[in-house]
C-alpha cells in the first residue's frame, strides 16, 4: 500500500546509468538459485542431444561423473536426477532397484573425488520408469492406484537415501505422498533427508519436450487426474498446505512463467522455501528462437528468471542454469 505523496521523487534519477541501477535493483540472480536437472541413461560413453532440447543431453553414468565435474567447477551446487532405464515393468521396478540405473548413478558420484559433495536431488517418480508412461501402479481399470503408489513410493525413496541421495523430490502428485515418504526416510534411518515437493504440479502442454528426454510420455490417456487443473488458482494453496501439514520442507510449482501468479500466491500464504521448476517447453522454445535469430537469448534467459525470482521461488529448477552459471561468471 502506498501512503501519501512523493513530491520530490523522481525514478529517472535512479535510472540514468548501470552502476545506479544495479545499486537499487531489487531482485538478483546468482550461481546459489540454480538447480541443474539432469539424464542419466544405461550403457557406456554415451552423451545423446536429445533433439527438442537443444543443448540438454542424456548421459550414461561414466559421462555423467565427467559431466557434474563442469557443473561444479561452474559454481552450481545441486543437480536434480532422472533416471531412464532399459528394463521398464508395470511397476517401474528399477526405480526401487539398489541396482537401478539412479542408485548406481548416485554411488558413482558419491565415489568420486569431485563430485562427492555436489548436492544430489532425485526425482521420486514412476512415469520414466513403466511400460504405460504413468505415473503409479494401475488398477485392473487401467487407472493410478493411489494408494498402492504410495507403498512403492515408500521403496523408491529408501532406495535412493541409501544410495546416496541428499533430497528426494516426489513429482506424482499423488494424495498423501509426502506424508508416506515422511515415514518411510524416517522409520529407516534417513530422518534428516529433506523432501521437495511437487506441491503444485499442473497438468501443462509445456511438458513435451521433458517426455520425449526421458521417455516418458503416457502410452494411453493423460495425467490431467492426478495433477492440477490449469485454470484452478485456490486449488494451489490448499495443495501446498497439505504438503507442509505432511512433513515437506520445500514447496515447488511446476510449470514456472506460466505460472508466477501461483508462485506469488505460495510465497503470500506460507514462509517455507519455494522452488519453481523452469520447465522443457519454456526452455525449447527459448532456444529454438535463439537459435533462429529472433531474441537475444541471454538477456531473454535473464529476463524469464528474474521474473520468477521476483514472484517469490527461492531455488529454480532451470535447464539454462549451465549457460546461467558461465554468463555470470562473465560478468
Amino acid at each position: 500500500m502506498i501512503v501519501g505523496k512523493f513530491p520530490a521523487y523522481r525514478p529517472r534519477r535512479l535510472r540514468k546509468n548501470e552502476n545506479i541501477r544495479s545499486l537499487v535493483r531489487e531482485t538478483h540472480i546468482t550461481i546459489d538459485d540454480l538447480i541443474y536437472p539432469m539424464f542419466v541413461v544405461e550403457g557406456k560413453g554415451i552423451k545423446e542431444e536429445i533433439p527438442s532440447m537443444p543443448g540438454q543431453y542424456r548421459y550414461s553414468i561414466d559421462t555423467l561423473v565427467e559431466k557434474v565435474e563442469e557443473v561444479k567447477e561452474l559454481g552450481i551446487k545441486a543437480i536434480i536426477l532422472f533416471g531412464i532405464p532399459k528394463h521398464k515393468d508395470e511397476l517401474g521396478s528399477d526405480s526401487f532397484n539398489d541396482e537401478g540405473i539412479i542408485q548406481r548413478a548416485l554411488r558413482a558420484l558419491k565415489e568420486n573425488k569431485n563430485t562427492k559433495d555436489m548436492y544430489l536431488i532425485t526425482d521420486v517418480c514412476f512415469c520414466e520408469y513403466t511400460n504405460h508412461g504413468h505415473c503409479g501402479y494401475l488398477n485392473e481399470k487401467g487407472e493410478v492406484d493411489n494408494d498402492e503408489t504410495l507403498k512403492l513410493l515408500q521403496k523408491q525413496v529408501v532406495s535412493h537415501a541409501k544410495a546416496g541421495a541428499d533430497m528426494v523430490a516426489p513429482s506424482g502428485m499423488m494424495d498423501g505422498m509426502v506424508k508416506a515418504i515422511r515415514e518411510a526416510l524416517d522409520k529407516n534411518g534417513f530422518s534428516d533427508i529433506p523432501i521437495m515437493s511437487y506441491s503444485v504440479k499442473y497438468a501443462s502442454a509445456f511438458y513435451g519436450p521433458f517426455r520425449d528426454a526421458a521417455e516418458s510420455a503416457p502410452a494411453f490417456g493423460d495425467r490431467r487426474s492426478y495433477q492440477m487443473d490449469p485454470p484452478n488458482k485456490r486449488e494451489a494453496l490448499r495443495e501446498a498446505a497439505l504438503d507442509i501439514e505432511e512433513g515437506a520442507d520445500i514447496l515447488m510449482v511446476k510449470p514456472a512463467l506460466s505460472y508466477l501468479d501461483i508462485i506469488s500466491l505460495l510465497r503470500e500464504n506460507f514462509s517455507y522455501p519455494i522452488a519453481a521448476y523452469n520447465v522443457s517447453g519454456e526452455y525449447s522454445m527459448v532456444k529454438a528462437a535463439a537459435l533462429k535469430g529472433y531474441i537475444d537469448e541471454k538477456k531473454i534467459v535473464f529476463e524469464i528468471l528474474t521474473s520468477i525470482k521476483r514472484a517469490g521461488a527461492d531455488m529454480i529448477l532451470t535447464y539454462h542454469a549451465l549457460d546461467v552459471a558461465k554468463w555470470l561468471k562473465e560478468g
